[in-house]
């Protein structure tokens, strides 16, 4: 070759001779950043596509565009022997380089991942997926969806219906609704129940868009509550509430219907809505009051069932959807307040009498007192005035005490007329509610359902007697019981009080009787109309110190009385106020010896 000709590149630098390793590192770098440009881009922990370039019993090799192949495990495309070199695929970019430089994939996560986004997409969308079912489990049953992704499907979303028998499921292809995922715990819960619903909702939509008011169709007893029935009207329930079963009243529906029953119903109403439809049964029948007998009046007897108690009265049934209300205060002819429960129960068969009647406004009140006869009819004759009977104790006023006769019968005992000689404050001091009392009729008005009683009037007056005993004038010895300001109260023989009054209280040495003191007191005042004794201690000592009394001025009159009453206080003491015979027979002796016999 001929050398002398040859010519340098006018472009070559000849400068750059001595810097020859700065030149090749910048060439370097520049082909590798070239040759980085002829690789795919990507991420470790990414999904890409790749190419099967080989298959092996142990491994695949997968070209992904990058500078070396990746290597996945063949178990990973067992589930699918179709798969040969060249077949495109997912895989999971586990590593871009290991420790020994190779690129590390998975095809098994890419599937993974891949079904969950799917899983995710059919949640949202609320797709209808296929799922496989692999077996049974606690509660429910394993699903296998989008290939890979186990979810559980409870048992009480396989069906509408309860199901008992799980195993019947098991290697069944079904249609399902994914219904939760718990992206924490990757856990997917999917429903077959779901999807039969939304078939009964379209089904019911377009049934109820048929239905009309007053529509008799027929349907099957479906379930029985306690309030009320479930009708299957082929598709679509219907409730016939309790109230519309009967036009009598109704306790437990099942006394009316059972369950598979076929039955007719009528359509009350329904909201399409909310798919609730509102039936009934008593409808279909004749309302009772329009077929009640056209010969029951007020006045007749009627029998029926007391089907309900109130405070204020029990409802009977006459007829099925019939009733009528017997108040309690036509239970009984007696005046005081009782509740319906302390004469009729529920359940019991009674007689009554038809008191009003509306046929229009369906009303009816009835009446069992007038089963009986009024006893004020023939109050006069059965408690004429001073006529004497035991009663019984029913209630307390302020002012007296009001007894039952009979039932029907009640009378007053006023409080004045309690007792001749005990003052009562209250009727609680003198006897109990319940308790037995002996009583004499004083007046009768029979208009006006009122009788007057006394139970002092059973006894002698007593103070016809101490008219004489303590007439004014008389010493007696009292022991001072109160003691106030105004004066003392005394208790004279045979328990009759009396009334000092605080300036005759002075005894003989200026000083006051204290209570409990029993001392000589002079009567200075008496009266029998307001049943009033006033005595005085001071008297009796002021009579001795002006000079005693004067024999001459003292009636024959007066000593008898003085030496009866001595008498008296000396031999009777104890005598109660209930021994009106022994007062009676000292009032006798008192007047024999005034009038000198």
């Amino acid at each position: 070759m001929d050398y002398k000709n040859v010519q340098p590149l006018a472009d070559f630098d000849w400068s750059a001779i001595d810097k020859k390793e700065d030149v090749n590192n910048e060439q370097a770098k520049k082909m590798a950043e070239q040759y980085e440009q002829t690789f795919n881009a990507f991420t470790e922990q990414e999904v890409i596509e790749g190419t099967i370039v080989s298959i092996s019993d142990r491994e695949a090799v997968v070209n992904i565009g990058f500078k070396s192949d990746g290597v996945i495990p063949a178990s990973e495309l067992r589930y699918n022997p179709e798969f040969k070199a060249g077949d495109k695929i997912e895989v999971y970019v586990e590593s871009q380089e290991d420790s020994n430089g190779q690129l590390l994939l998975s095809h098994k996560k890419a599937r993974i991942l891949k079904s969950w986004d799917r899983v995710n997409e059919a949640y949202e969308s609320q797709e209808i997926i296929t799922g496989y079912v692999k077996s049974r489990t606690k509660g429910g049953l394993i699903v296998t969806v989008f290939d890979n992704i186990e979810a559980f499907l409870p048992g009480s979303q396989i069906d509408v219906k309860p199901i008992r028998d799980y195993d019947v499921f098991v290697d069944k292809t079904m249609e399902f609704k994914v219904v939760k995922i718990n992206h924490e715990y990757k856990n997917v819960v999917v429903s077959h129940k779901a999807l039969i619903e939304d078939e009964i909702e379209a089904q019911k939509a377009e049934i109820i868009s048929h239905l009309e008011k007053g529509q008799v169709l027929e349907g099957t007893v479906k379930n029985i509550t306690p309030y009320g029935v479930f009708i299957d009207l082929g598709g679509v329930d219907g409730l016939v509430h309790i109230t519309d079963l009967s036009w009598g009243r109704v306790s437990d529906p099942k006394d009316i219907v059972e369950l598979d029953q076929k039955i007719n119903v009528v359509i009350l109403d329904f909201d399409e809505t909310k798919h609730r439809i509102a039936l009934g049964i008593k409808q279909l029948t004749p309302h009772p009051w329009d077929a009640l007998d056209a010969n029951i009046k007020e006045g007749d007897h009627v029998t029926g069932k007391v089907v309900v108690i109130a405070d204020y009265g029990a409802f009977v049934e006459v007829v099925p959807g019939v009733e009528g209300l017997i108040h309690v205060s036509e239970m009984s002819w007696s005046q005081h307040l009782r509740s319906a429960q302390d004469f009729l129960k529920v359940g019991q068969d009674v007689e009554a009498v038809v008191l009003t009647l509306d046929r229009e406004q369906r009303k009816m009140s009835l009446g069992i007192k007038q089963l009986m006869p009024d006893p004020w009819l023939s109050i006069s004759d059965k408690y004429p005035v001073g006529s004497k009977h035991t009663a019984v104790v029913r209630n307390f006023t302020n002012f007296g005490i009001f007894v039952e006769l009979e039932e029907g019968v009640d009378g007053l005992i006023h409080i004045s007329d309690l007792s001749w000689s005990k003052k009562i404050k209250h009727p609680a001091e003198f006897t109990k509610i319940g308790e037995s009392i002996e009583v004499v009729v004083l007046e009768v008005d029979a208009d006006n359902r009122r009788l007057s009683l006394g139970h002092k009037q059973l006894e002698e007056n007593p103070w016809d007697v101490y008219e004489s005993l303590f007439s004014v004038g008389t010493v007696h010895q009292g022991t001072i019981s109160t003691l106030n300001d105004k004066g003392a109260t005394v208790t004279l023989p045979y328990g009759v009080e009396g009334f000092a009054p605080m300036r005759h209280l002075e005894k003989e040495d200026k000083s006051k009787a204290r209570q409990g003191e029993t001392l000589d007191f002079k009567v200075i005042e008496f009266s029998k109309e307001n049943k009033k004794i006033v005595v005085s201690h001071t008297r009796t000592h002021q009579d001795n110190v002006e000079g005693g009394k004067n024999e001459s001025e003292e009636s024959k009159k007066d000593r008898a009385t003085k030496k009866t009453v001595k008498k008296i206080n000396e031999t009777l003491e104890k005598t109660t106020l209930g021994d009106l015979s022994v007062l009676a027979s000292l009032k006798e002796e008192i007047e024999k010896e005034a009038k000198g016999e």
